[in-house]
């Protein structure tokens, strides 16, 4: 029978155990919401501060030379390119995930133009809406005829696919679930069907392993405000392949996408390469901050955090399933580790009232319909203790019914 004593022992010996001091975590907290925001490296305060007060403030335009603002979208975009299996010169961060997923799906339909058949994009009914609606958004303005086509479970998306279908459209680690996509296979069986894959990795990058070019995906995008730490709202990144950079158009041209930005042409002429992917000015100060998570990667392996992911998570749902069994929780993320992402979700009938007793009482996990608490595991700062202790006060809460059916739900749940 495990006790706490046990998990402390975990965490003597855990090797990414001393990371969890580059984060400046508040005492008193349990913070399992890593999914949705991660927390703040402790250099980024120093990071913002230079950029603000020295860069900016000193410095002025200057430093768009002699900072390096001018490169930092792709500086970044190679720094990040490892923990995706991206190639140099093939990821830049830049605008939001949504914008980039514009971008992507317009550029996957772009080298789809040739084939008047394919006119559907296939994609997940429980995907993240705002993927859906970008493609219903771009579906909509082209006015060509395209469609979505939405299925319910992972196992339609074979017979979803056919002659008709210009993109594949995934989300590789599911927002609501934590359910995990083969993506070398889904890829293959894409191409199979002469199909282009569009891969969103915001609940995948600085999580779970990904080989974007090992396992033969098209596209990619990505946020950097879970998982990698970059700060609330921080700059998303895009992948495009070398294969696939001299073809790739999107329809966002703007000037930072143009070969010769300063020329200040009238007509658009695009840039080689990744730098296709970029449009407007960029958010340096946002794209500061990013570096800042990014470095502590440098210092371990995703080998290592996946790891000590599947063993968080694998005790996570053991000590629900063993210290909460008289409470009606249903878990739903799956216990294959091949198919688990970072999270664990539980779905109980009051499940806000209760996540918001639990972030009352210091443990932060966060709420998504229907009736599901997501908790987020990340293994740079989260500890074999902290997964004890936040089931301990589950527990107790639920024991006690300690949670309000008729509490006021925020703006953000």
């Amino acid at each position: 029978m495990l006790t706490r004593s046990d998990c402390v022992d975990r965490d003597a010996g855990d090797v990414l155990a001393p990371l969890r001091e580059q984060f400046d975590l508040p005492a008193g907290v349990i913070y399992l919401d890593g999914n949705s925001l991660g927390a703040r490296p402790k250099a980024a305060l120093t990071r913002a501060t230079a950029v603000i007060a020295q860069e900016w403030g000193k410095d002025l335009i200057t430093s768009w030379n002699t900072a390096g603002w001018f490169q930092m979208p792709r500086r970044l975009g190679d720094l990040l390119a490892p923990l995706v299996g991206a190639g140099a010169s093939e990821v830049v961060v830049t605008d939001t995930t949504s914008v980039n997923l514009f971008k992507a799906l317009a550029g996957a339909l772009q080298l789809q133009a040739g084939d008047a058949r394919r006119k559907v994009i296939v994609t997940e009914r429980s995907n993240f809406p705002t993927d859906i609606y970008m493609a219903q958004g771009l579906a909509s303005w082209l006015d060509r005829g395209y469609q979505i086509r939405l299925v319910d479970a992972p196992e339609e998306i074979p017979a979803a696919l056919g002659t008709d279908t210009a993109v594949l459209m995934l989300t590789h680690v599911n927002y609501r679930s934590g359910y995990q996509h083969d993506m070398a296979a889904l890829s293959a069986l894409a191409r199979q069907h002469g199909a282009v894959t569009v891969w969103d990795l915001a609940h995948s990058a600085g999580a779970v392993p990904v080989d974007l070019n090992r396992d033969g995906a098209d596209f990619a995008i990505g946020c950097t405000y879970k998982y990698l730490n970059g700060g609330p709202g921080a700059p998303a990144f895009i992948w495009v392949p070398q294969r696939h950079q001299a073809q790739f158009r999107q329809p966002l041209s703007g000037w930072w996408g143009h070969a010769a930005p300063f020329a200040m042409a009238p007509h658009f002429t695009p840039t080689e390469g990744i730098g296709r992917a970029l449009c407007g000015t960029q958010p340096i100060v946002s794209l500061a901050m990013v570096e800042c998570g990014l470095e502590i990667f440098a210092r371990t392996s995703m080998a290592a955090i996946r790891e000590k992911s599947l063993a968080l998570t694998d005790l996570f749902i053991e000590l629900v399933e063993s210290r909460c069994t008289a409470h009606p929780l249903e878990l739903v993320t799956p216990r294959e580790h091949a198919r688990r992402g970072s999270q664990v979700s539980f779905a109980h009938p009051h499940g806000y009232a209760v996540m918001a007793a639990l972030i009352a009482r210091g443990v932060i996990g966060d709420y998504r319909e229907p009736h599901i608490m997501r908790f987020g595991f990340t293994p740079l700062y989260t500890s074999f203790a902290d997964v004890w202790d936040a089931v301990e006060i589950l527990k107790q809460i639920l024991d006690d019914k300690a949670y309000d059916i008729a509490a006021e739900r925020g703006a953000v749940t």
